[in-house]
């Protein structure tokens, strides 16, 4: 009788412990593979954006990109978990012709699977109304750690042609993850506001040297192609990285980690 009363008592916690929701886990790189808005009657799906989302431990980036008009966005912040979901603090977003650089907080209910996850903000304001946004996603990545892997901020960037720098004027945020990388960046001229963006896989040739394949982009000129990347890491939050173009002009950037 005592062992059975023991026994029961072990099935009962263990069956109470299995029912207890736990905060999600969402390290990771994941390619979105649908997404539906529902704003009032209508709801419109679409399968065809080409979006890559990208958690690290405390930060997350997402860049976007429509491959029937190239138009492009993309948003990075902070977030939390906890058995409610998640919760993204978007500190930058930018979408074709505007940004948006004011503190942004969305609650998303999401729902893991062995294969990735679906997330749910209910309430956004999509095209002047009131929405209901639905995404799916699939988890990739290679599980590889690199001194890269985190979300960056611009902080500078030029051109070396010769004896001549050429300094760019732009925002610009890059994430490297699991063997994915992003950059996304807003561009202002006399013609107005342009956002771009691009994604795809890195590797690491020892500590200064990466390999950036990228597999889509608002840039059609660089989608699909490769390019070695001189890598100076100077200190643990702050990285220069140099592209030497096939003309010899270095293409320099310099970032600092989110933290």
């Amino acid at each position: 009788m005592k062992c059975l009363k023991i026994c029961f008592i072990a099935l009962a916690v263990s069956c109470n412990s299995s029912s207890v929701k736990k905060a999600p886990v969402m390290q990771g790189a994941y390619f979105m593979t649908s997404q539906t808005v529902n704003s009032g009657d209508q709801t419109n799906k679409s399968t065809t954006l080409k979006q890559l989302k990208i958690y690290t431990a405390k930060f997350m980036m997402y860049a976007q990109v429509n491959p029937e008009d190239s138009s492009s966005r993309f948003g990075v912040g902070s977030y939390t978990t906890d058995t409610s979901g998640v919760t993204e603090n978007v500190i930058y977003s930018s979408g074709d012709s505007s940004f948006d650089d004011s503190p942004a907080t969305y609650k998303l209910d999401v729902t893991t699977n062995p294969d990735g996850y679906n997330q749910v903000i209910s309430g956004m304001v999509i095209g002047g109304e009131k929405s209901t946004l639905t995404e799916e996603y699939q988890r990739s990545g290679t599980r590889v750690e690199t001194p890269m892997d985190g979300v960056w901020k611009e902080m500078e960037a030029y051109n070396v042609n010769g004896n001549d720098t050429l300094r760019k004027k732009r925002t610009q945020y890059k994430a490297f993850f699991d063997g994915y990388f992003m950059f996304g960046h807003t561009l202002q001229d006399s013609s107005g506001t342009h956002t771009g963006i691009g994604f795809g896989t890195f590797s690491m040739d020892g500590n200064h040297k990466m390999k950036e394949t990228d597999l889509n982009s608002t840039y059609s000129i660089i989608a699909g192609q490769s390019f070695m990347i001189d890598v100076e890491l100077t200190g643990a939050d702050h990285f220069k990285q140099t592209i030497v173009e096939p003309n010899g002009v270095k293409d320099v950037e310099i970032y600092e980690r989110l933290k």
